[in-house]
């Protein structure tokens, strides 16, 4: 299974209350932090979400 590293790159002030869920719910609370994932369809549902937010890197 591939596992990814998602960055927060934009923040979150003035998005909609489905993009902020999506953040939270990817691990992500600051400008610049990342988390890992295994990239399943749910996940991939959330970047895709939020594509301009977070830069996406394959491990």
């Amino acid at each position: 299974m591939k596992k990814v590293r998602i960055t927060l790159i934009k923040g979150t002030v003035r998005r909609l209350p489905m993009h902020r869920a999506n953040v939270a719910a990817l691990g992500l609370r600051k400008i610049g932090q990342s988390v890992e994932h295994v990239l399943t369809p749910s996940i991939q549902g959330m970047i895709n979400a939020v594509a301009d937010m977070v830069k996406v890197e394959e491990i």
